[in-house]
């Protein structure tokens, strides 16, 4: 058994020289990209770990351990790991309510059940989270971040159960004479970066606009709060001590960062394969991707960092630039390093204000229109998940959205199978006394109340032959439906046949009883007895006839109308 634990994190953990196939032909594309994502993801990790609670430091710890560790051991080529918005929404109340020391113990706790995901081969499960639930929490987290930067641009440190209260909170406390500086700096940046991607969109217009910034705050002598100081080389990692009570604490929390880390990282290594066209072996093998993830969770909170996971904008950004191979990701968090030694005491000098105005824009670019016009005029069933997906996302949390959204899109899934399950009489010409009922769809739990609505028996009938052949799914609760319909149908003294039974339904009709309520006792004409289970149509109906008594034997025993509950 151990020889075959270590055989599957060998096959999972250890990087292959396929990793880096292309050679020197990609290092110049790769090289390229890397440091266009590195430009790209500068303010917005300083954003993303003011916005945490944590600190700008924290951010830039975190893109550099984790874009590091991720790139290595993760399943993608193109995938680029850091702090992220929908991060910062889950870290809020953890900082608030256990302190800045508690990440430390969540990102190991959470980096942990990651891993032990992606050992599980748990990574494609994410491709069968329906398409609104993604597109409903995506908008959610969208909200949550631009009203997290609300407290930033006021300069009011307010404090609530939601991210809504605090905006709000924040909006009716601040001194609005005295916030004409960061509002400013806001319209600066907003329009900075809205008007330059139009002249060329490979231009980084987040730095430029943040490098305007704060030059004008500089030169004008604003009174804005800024970065302040960040260090100059990355800190010593530190493994956390804590005690059983705290690790009791913190268990959910872990739990939520895990499923955040794991859904995210494998949605945005699928959104950059299908960017760059990625199939077969070139595409994300999702179970290395999430050990890579928990990896650079757990190596960014020892160094002080925040939990990390794929960034989609990031990855995007990555993919268009020309990346190749796994250097590009590796080249990005080198930038970033650089900026920790070299540039330290300039990145300081940021204002707040900026890296709001910046994260602002981020989240209403992460608002897909189309998808969301989509959405809403398509089903009802998929604009409700939809949108109720991103309003309990905006009201609780992220974890509790997802459970919610799947949720309510298998029930919807659900009653459609149960809408298309039927049963029919057949054009099956089958004579007197004889009818013929064909079942069609699923026989399960949710359309058994349903499905045998149609099936009312003549006064004159006197066996009735069910075709199971075009029944797709049975279950136990269907079955058992079933079973009782026979045992009430021969009750009142009617034959049942079943036609066409399924060898993967047969075991369950079995275990249920439905072949017992069938099977004929043994009796002098027959002393074996036999079974009603028929193979095709016309050996059905031959059994049928032999089973048919002359009218006017029965004329005084007419079998009177029957409707399956």
């Amino acid at each position: 058994m151990i020889t075959n634990v270590l055989r599957r994190l060998a096959a999972v953990c250890l990087p292959r020289r396929a990793d880096y196939a292309g050679g020197l032909r990609t290092v110049r594309r790769d090289v390229i990209a890397g440091l266009t994502v590195g430009i790209v993801a500068l303010p917005l990790a300083l954003g993303f770990g003011v916005s945490s609670g944590m600190g700008a430091t924290a951010g830039l710890i975190t893109a550099v351990v984790a874009g590091v560790v991720a790139a290595i051991f993760g399943g993608s080529r193109f995938q680029v790991s850091g702090p992220t918005g929908a991060m910062t929404v889950v870290l809020v109340p953890i900082v608030s309510q256990f302190g800045v020391g508690a990440v430390v113990i969540v990102a190991v706790m959470a980096g942990a059940l990651v891993i032990t995901m992606s050992l599980a081969k748990l990574g494609v499960l994410v491709a069968y989270l329906p398409w609104p639930v993604v597109e409903g929490f995506t908008l959610g987290i969208a909200v949550i971040i631009f009203l997290q930067q609300v407290p930033l641009v006021t300069g009011v440190a307010a404090h609530g159960d939601s991210t809504l209260s605090v905006a709000l909170q924040s909006l009716l406390q601040a001194n609005w004479s005295a916030l004409w500086p960061s509002l400013v700096i806001v319209g600066v940046v907003a329009a900075v970066m809205v008007l330059l991607p139009r002249l060329h969109t490979s231009i980084p217009a987040s730095l430029i606009a943040v490098v305007l910034a704060t030059v004008v705050t500089a030169v004008a002598r604003l009174d804005v709060k800024t970065v302040g100081m960040l260090p100059s080389s990355l800190p010593l990692p530190a493994f956390p001590v804590a005690d059983l009570a705290t690790i009791r604490a913190l268990a959910g929390p872990a739990l939520a960062v895990a499923m955040l880390c794991a859904i995210e990282s494998l949605l945005s290594a699928r959104v950059a394969d299908r960017l760059a066209g990625a199939t077969g072996a070139r595409a994300t093998d999702p179970d290395r991707e999430l050990f890579g993830q928990g990896l650079a969770t757990v190596a960014s909170g020892l160094f002080g960092g925040m939990p990390a996971t794929g960034a989609i904008a990031r990855t995007a950004v990555n993919v268009r630039a020309g990346a190749q191979t796994r250097v590009a990701a590796l080249v990005h968090a080198a930038m970033l390093m650089a900026v920790v030694y070299l540039a330290a005491p300039l990145v300081g000098q940021i204002p707040l204000a900026a890296l709001a105005a910046v994260l602002i824009m981020t989240s209403i670019r992460m608002v897909e229109h189309r998808s969301a016009r989509a959405l809403l005029r398509s089903t009802r069933s998929d604009a409700a998940i939809f949108a109720i997906t991103a309003v309990t996302t905006v009201a609780f949390d992220l974890i509790v959205a997802v459970e919610v959204g799947v949720a309510l899109a298998a029930v919807f899934a659900l009653r459609a199978i149960a809408a298309n399950s039927r049963t029919d009489p057949t054009d099956v010409f089958a004579g007197d006394g004889i009818e013929v009922y064909r079942l069609e769809g699923s026989l399960f739990f949710a359309a058994t109340p349903r499905i045998f609505q149609n099936l009312t028996i003549r006064r004159d009938t006197q066996v009735v032959v069910l075709r199971l052949a075009g029944l797709h799914t049975l279950d136990a609760s269907g079955a058992a439906h079933l079973s009782e319909l026979i045992t009430e149908l021969r009750g009142r003294g009617l034959t049942v046949l079943l036609k066409g039974v399924d060898d993967r339904h047969l075991r369950t009709l079995t275990a249920v009883g439905v072949v017992d309520a069938l099977a004929v006792a043994p009796s002098d004409a027959d002393p074996a007895g036999h079974s009603h289970l028929l193979p095709d149509m016309d050996s059905a109906l031959a059994h049928a006839r032999g089973h048919l008594v002359p009218r006017p034997e029965r004329q005084d025993q007419a079998t009177p109308d029957v409707t399956a509950r």
